[in-house]
């Protein structure tokens, strides 16, 4: 189980090369080995070009060495045609005689057929060989299938003694600052990682963010605001049609270049409409910046799976106070004088039910 391992360690260092690319599909590594020795390896790159399993069998030099060979891979290999190809097929075509497999795929045209594909061709198939870390590399595409919504993480800054701002009135009075160079980065690269980050009517009209990745390689999420009497102006950066941008509202109005209205009933379960919208466009991911209002909205209702907070060497006293959080602390890192702590709400714990299902 070492040597599975060892050659499985690799698959997860090459399949966290697509982060910010793979949406909506997984991350997926694969090497191919021959006598102890990796001939082959790759990841998936982009949505709809070549899967792991095939980058890494198409850069094997001598392709009669794979009939010799074990395929390891991160993910089970799917056997449903999409974009691309069945890798199942793929493999079985080669004639490579073993598999070791990280996790398996809830996606239900996968959901265990790949494996059963590979072994009813004659191929041996070992699964499980770090399959938490191959699950949690996946949590935002492992949630879109088995809770039908995207992955939801919190994130927000605030003061040692618990506020995340001053009482403000208007864009004229300026945010206090808690972010340092080094944590804006760690944020940016976040937003990278997200397939769209969430703020509310206050603060699109009290900071008029661009949410935007400008700090780290990537991609900027699709932007998605609340605006239910459409009271942001035009001159916001949210509606200045440089990103993809989601705005619920009450109110009818044409969609304009990169900005789409979608109609909403605000007398209702706001964030369960919001979610299913986001997953009918297959936006896995959820980054949720604020305000504290909408930030308590998901806390309330236990809809979220993460939690970032960055905490200040800061006292202010009196101002906006930070949202409470009932969660387990999973991760501290501290970026100089500022502590970094994510927690996990294991309410909404997946992966357990993940496991249970297995």
């Amino acid at each position: 189980m070492e040597i599975e391992e060892k050659y499985m360690r690799r698959c997860l260092e090459l399949a966290r090369c697509g982060v910010g690319h793979t949406e909506p599909n997984p991350m997926v590594g694969a090497v191919v080995v021959h006598n102890g020795k990796i001939i082959g390896e790759g990841y998936h790159r982009k949505c709809g070009e070549g899967h792991a399993e095939v980058n890494a069998i198409a850069s094997v030099r001598d392709a009669s060495l794979l009939r010799e060979s074990t395929l390891y891979v991160s993910l089970e290999p799917c056997s449903h045609y999409g974009k691309t190809p069945p890798c199942a097929e793929l493999i079985i075509r080669k004639g490579i005689p073993r598999v070791v497999v990280g996790c398996l795929d809830p996606f239900p045209s996968v959901s265990g057929r790949g494996v059963r594909m590979l072994r009813d061709a004659g191929i041996e198939v070992v699964t499980g060989v770090l399959e938490r870390e191959a699950w949690t590399l996946n949590r935002p595409f492992m949630t879109v299938q088995m809770e039908h919504r995207p992955y939801i993480r919190l994130k927000w800054a605030q003061s040692r003694d618990g506020f995340i701002d001053r009482v403000r009135q208007s864009r004229e009075e300026p945010p206090v600052v808690f972010s340092t160079p080094e944590t804006q980065v760690r944020v940016h690269k976040l937003r990278a990682s997200s397939a769209a980050i969430m703020v509310g009517t206050h603060t699109a009209l009290l900071d008029d963010p661009s949410l935007s990745v400008r700090y780290w390689a990537g991609n900027s999420p699709v932007r998605v605001v609340l605006d239910r009497e459409l009271c942001i102006p035009a001159t916001n950066h949210l509606l200045d049609g440089t990103i993809p941008t989601l705005v619920f509202t009450t109110c009818e109005k044409e969609n304009q270049k990169h900005v789409t209205y979608v109609k909403i009933d605000f007398e209702a379960d706001v964030l369960s409409q919001v979610l299913n919208e986001l997953y009918a466009r297959k936006l896995n991911s959820l980054l949720v910046e604020g305000g504290c209002i909408l930030l308590n909205s998901f806390l309330d209702s236990g809809l979220w799976d993460e939690a970032v907070v960055e905490t200040a060497p800061v006292l202010l006293q009196t101002g906006v106070e930070a949202p409470s959080l009932r969660g387990c602390c999973e991760e501290t890192v501290f970026c100089g004088l500022q502590q970094i702590n994510v927690y996990r709400n294991r309410r909404m714990n997946v992966e357990d039910k993940y496991s249970k299902s297995l």
